[in-house]
């Protein structure tokens, strides 16, 4: 058996997007703790989120040199990248919305179900996703 574990999104800093993913999102914080980056053994934080009950998390990777800070908010080359999928649609947008989230668009219907796109803390793409 296999499943993916992780995927990583980089962000400018660790607590304000810590808050975002459990405060605004809903989702909890499954680890934070301390570790090196590999290269040069320097502290950093590994920090993982994740939807209550998800197997799968995001683990929150604070920008390391230009490069990776340059990809801040545009790790999917502008596109939809990640997909939340809830039960309630609308009482998940009310609480996005209620949480200061915003939203590129209005929520609209499509054959797979309702949804609109937000913006995470770092300006990266999601789709809402609920039942039609």
């Amino acid at each position: 058996m296999a499943f993916l574990q992780l995927t990583a999104i980089i962000v400018e800093e660790y607590d304000p997007a810590i808050a975002f993913f459990v405060d605004a999102l809903g989702f909890e914080l499954a680890e934070d703790s301390a570790a090196l980056t590999t290269e040069g053994g320097q502290p950093k934080r590994w920090v993982v989120v994740r939807p209550p009950g998800a197997q799968t998390g995001i683990l929150l990777a604070r920008a390391d040199g230009a490069v990776q800070a340059a990809a801040i908010g545009n790790q999917v080359a502008g596109r939809v990248g990640f997909f939340l999928r809830v039960d309630d649609f609308d009482e998940a947008y009310g609480r996005l919305s209620a949480a200061g989230v915003e939203f590129v668009g209005a929520p609209r219907a499509e054959p797979y179900g309702r949804v609109v796109v937000f913006l995470d803390i770092a300006g990266n793409r999601w789709d809402l996703l609920g039942p039609g």
